[in-house]
């Protein structure tokens, strides 16, 4: 059985060098202002060669998104960061409009055409592999019937094309999130990256011949889905042929996508080694509750199940913010950390990453404040933990908690 690639999100550098040390084999991640996630940290065009220099050295791929619809007045913009993606060496470009398409074309750099497209059938996963594209990011409502009679049509012609899916993250309400209901709210559009997610919110029926008759939809937030979760199912999606399988989660922390990538990396090495069994893959389940999400479903690929909608975010794990790194003590793995909000002791559970910092899980078992051991510290004091790994000056730290949001 041929692994899938495990391709993670990365929102920003942190994000980033989590996904490499937990796993992922790729990495997907975007330039401001110019991708479906806007309001994700991003990548200036400037950083497009340290960010390929990073995964390269460890022997992980780049896909650049450029996924969003493009405007006349942004196809100079566009040309320049075509011509930097190629001299950075991207292995790959996620895209729907045609412009980036060619642009990626006349560069010479591979080309996945984006969800956004809605590929569902196979003569428009024809068409775009006919243009050139050496991957198509299917639509997500596609079942695994769908998926499977794709492939086999893509094997039966001899097209050069690989199929990849999305295996658990947010999912949408409106077909494969081409919504407008943000743009016409908010005027902040979905097409854009900019969506404010009005889907998210708990909404009121109003009797409109008598305001004071009003109720609130039980505890459904009845435009938002739960998160797609496709732990249990991965030997029968890799049997659909899918090449790439993608977590979303762009615009979420560096925890979730310790979380995630670990999680499916766990349960794909198990397969390979022909070790995944459903006691596995539900302890799995479990760990990936920890991290954000709104509840699972397993989406389209069985059929829509009527228990899709969200009651809400549904994390086993909450953070707090606790204060900052000050400094690090290389030769003793330690680091000092300025106690900014609330209260740390001795057996609690805490999280910490940065602006560059993978995020990194630890249990403390010895405080010290001026090299004394302490019980516990409070608000305005400064304390020396040891740490998992390398922390920087400003680096974040949060006390877990057990329960959600």
């Amino acid at each position: 059985m041929k692994i899938p690639e495990l391709l993670a999100p990365a929102g920003d550098w942190s994000c980033l060098r989590t996904a490499v040390e937990n796993g992922a084999d790729a990495v997907y991640f975007g330039i401001k202002n110019m991708n479906m996630r806007d309001n994700a940290g991003n990548f200036e065009i400037s950083e497009l060669a340290g960010v390929m220099h990073y995964l390269h050295e460890n022997n992980k791929k780049g896909y650049l998104t450029l996924n969003t619809i493009f405007y006349n007045s942004e196809l100079e913009k566009l040309q320049k960061i075509m011509a930097e993606a190629k001299k950075s060496g991207v292995d790959a470009v996620i895209c729907w409009d045609m412009a980036v398409l060619d642009m990626a074309n006349r560069a010479g750099i591979p080309v996945h055409i984006s969800t956004q497209a809605s590929v569902s059938n196979f003569q428009a996963f024809k068409f775009y592999a006919k243009l050139g594209a050496k991957r198509i990011i299917l639509a997500r409502e596609c079942s695994l019937s769908d998926i499977s009679d794709i492939k086999r049509q893509s094997e039966s012609e001899g097209l050069n094309c690989e199929i990849e899916t999305f295996i658990h993250g947010a999912m949408c309400v409106s077909m494969s999130g081409r919504c407008f209901l943000s743009a016409d709210t908010f005027h902040k559009s979905a097409n854009r990256g900019q969506c404010i997610q009005p889907c998210r919110r708990l909404y009121r029926i109003t009797d409109v011949e008598d305001e004071k008759n009003s109720y609130i939809l039980g505890h459904d937030y009845v435009l938002s889905p739960k998160d797609l979760c496709s732990i249990e199912i991965l030997p029968e999606l890799i049997e659909a042929g899918i090449r790439s399988f993608k977590i979303e989660g762009r615009i979420r922390p560096p925890d979730y996508v310790k979380t995630t990538v670990a999680c499916y990396r766990r349960a794909m090495s198990a397969i390979e080694a022909g070790d995944f069994t459903p006691v596995l893959a539900a302890e799995l389940k479990e760990d990936l509750k920890r991290a954000y999400n709104r509840g699972f479903s397993q989406g389209f690929y069985k059929g829509l199940q009527k228990d899709w909608i969200s009651e809400g975010p549904a994390a086993r794990e909450s953070k707090e913010y606790l204060g900052e790194a000050v400094n690090y003590y290389k030769k003793v793995c330690a680091a000092e950390f300025l106690i900014r909000s609330g209260s740390l002791n001795i057996g609690d559970k805490i999280l910490i990453y940065g602006k560059t910092t993978p995020a990194q899980y630890t249990i403390i078992e010895e405080m010290q404040i001026n090299h004394e051991s302490v019980e516990s510290v409070g608000k305005g004091e400064r304390c020396g933990i040891k740490v998992p790994a390398r922390v920087r000056p400003g680096d974040k730290l949060f006390l877990v908690k057990d329960g959600g949001n």
